[in-house]
């Protein structure tokens, strides 16, 4: 996969609704300088890695999160595909990479908002250290990570290797559009949640 193509992806899918609504001071949360990782690690406890098992469900409970998971590929240009535009409130996963719980780097990414309002991860700004984000998968399992960092980054300035790069332990990416918004190109940037694997809830394997 490429990187910058997942970048390129996100960065395309949203700001409808900031375009329709013209001047009015109604862009998404931005997280604060305090939930970045230059202010210090929130833990290194981590649970061992799972069998890879696809997502179903995504919950969020710090901004109302619970969200179906649907199965993301990529376009002919090598760029992720997003969820339907009128379906705000789906989140999308990388179907080719690392499934969420499993050793390595799940990729998943949302709309921030679309024609009708706010979307999925509209509130993914707002998410501190500490906060849970539960995946539910197919094999009756959920994955529960701890958020280590929220950071905000400019297209331009993006960290490819540090967002996307392989991990040894289970980590978790979760990915909006945000950053300064511009009515003619949209989202300048992206916003990225951080978060590793702590613990499992469910059957246990026979």
């Amino acid at each position: 996969m490429k990187s910058k193509g997942l970048l390129l992806a996100v960065a395309v899918c949203a700001g409808v609704w900031l375009v329709q609504n013209g001047a009015r001071p109604v862009t998404p949360p931005a997280p604060s300088a305090a939930e970045a990782f230059a202010t210090g690690r929130h833990t290194d406890a981590a649970a061992p890695p799972l069998p890879p098992s696809p997502p179903v469900r995504l919950r969020i409970p710090r901004i109302a999160v619970d969200a179906p998971v649907t199965r993301l590929g990529l376009a002919p240009d090598n760029s992720l595909e997003v969820p339907p535009a009128d379906q705000g409130g789906v989140a999308g996963w990388y179907r080719d990479g690392t499934a969420p719980g499993a050793r390595g780097t799940a990729i998943v990414a949302g709309h921030v908002d679309n024609a009708d309002g706010p979307a999925v991860f509209y509130k993914l700004g707002t998410l501190k250290k500490g906060n849970r984000i539960e995946v539910l998968r197919e094999d009756g399992r959920t994955a529960v990570f701890t958020v280590d960092a929220v950071e905000v980054y400019e297209n331009d300035a993006f960290p490819d290797r540090k967002v996307y790069g392989a991990a040894r332990r289970a980590e978790l990416r979760v990915i909006t559009c945000g950053g300064p918004f511009d009515a003619r190109t949209g989202y300048r940037g992206n916003v990225v949640a951080f978060a590793h694997l702590v613990g499992v809830r469910g059957p246990a394997r026979s």
